[in-house]
């Protein structure tokens, strides 16, 4: 007997102090008024990454920050559909995948982002080479995006023809787990690179002219261009890992736990810190604190990648 999934949709009106109703698959009615706030922030986030993405030339922003607000986009909107018919079965499994995924390439923003700070500060601080950590991180991202994302279609699946939709929850759960274990590592590597960027500890001595001027760059400081797009990054990865952690221990609480349940938590946990992410890549855009310092040490043409300024 499927009890969590049929307790799920026999739910009946039970408030409670936290503010739910027991109305359909959400064990409340998702607030009309949060729904058009997320919806107008995430279209308006969306709609400014495209315009830098293409005038910076960073097309790297459209399979990261574009596709994270474009899923959030698809997932508030079915959540603010269903604050008018929230026993509506299509929304509810609809923002399941968007919501879950969404929020995924956004963390790969920061990986790139970090490639960037490397190569502007110098490689041979690095254990890896810039590219690799693009590459590594990625692929991981990748692989935990494809997971997240089969667990949310057969979860959808399940909730479309009555099952249980526990099976795609845990596999979501080791999605989620293992973005959380790439956000670790990254965190692990990107500090030792500041350590001994910040204590002029190199792992190996100038390679090439470019890394002797960057030795000699060294000595007058680093940029407060750099700063900032480090506090940035810094924020931007802790608002998107407590998402995860949040999200994980969500679907470890079960489809019939508090959790789950309780709409505050899903607002402020998840989409209130995806909002404060994907602004945050807007407002400290690497298009505009980054980009000009690499033209210090590269040409537009020994560098394709970096985009325009």
């Amino acid at each position: 007997m499927n009890t969590a999934w049929t307790s799920l949709m026999t739910r009946v009106s039970s408030p409670d102090l936290a503010g739910n109703t027991g109305i359909g698959p959400y064990n409340y009615v998702p607030s009309r008024d949060v729904g058009i706030a997320f919806v107008i922030l995430f279209a308006i986030s969306t709609l400014a990454h495209i315009v830098q993405a293409v005038r910076f030339r960073m097309w790297w922003l459209f399979p990261t920050a574009v596709f994270c607000g474009v899923s959030e986009l698809v997932g508030w909107s079915a959540r603010l559909y269903s604050s008018s018919h929230p026993r509506a079965l299509v929304p509810f499994e609809v923002q399941i995948s968007a919501t879950i995924t969404g929020p995924t390439p956004l963390i790969a923003a920061n990986f790139v982002t970090l490639e960037y700070i490397i190569k502007a500060l110098g490689p041979r601080y690095s254990r890896l080479s810039p590219k690799m950590y693009t590459i590594l991180f990625c692929s991981s991202d990748a692989i935990s995006l494809t997971i997240q994302g089969v667990g949310g279609a057969l979860a959808a699946m399940a909730a479309g023809n009555g099952k249980n939709p526990t099976t795609g929850g845990n596999v979501m759960l080791i999605g989620i787990i293992m973005q959380m274990v790439a956000i670790t590592l990254f965190v692990i590597f990107s500090s030792e690179f500041l350590l001994r960027y910040a204590y002029d500890q190199p792992l190996k001595p100038p390679a090439d002219d470019l890394e002797r001027h960057q030795s000699i760059a060294y000595k007058l400081g680093i940029d407060s261009r750099i700063k900032i797009s480090l506090y940035a990054m810094g924020f931007n990865t802790t608002c998107l890992f407590i998402r995860a952690v949040y999200r994980t221990v969500e679907l470890i609480d079960g489809w019939n736990g508090r959790i789950i349940s309780t709409q505050l938590y899903f607002n402020v946990l998840d989409g209130g810190m995806v909002v404060l992410a994907i602004f945050t890549l807007n407002i400290f855009h690497p298009g505009f604190l980054i980009l000009p310092i690499q033209r210090r040490f590269y040409s537009l043409d020994a560098t394709p990648w970096c985009g325009k300024a």
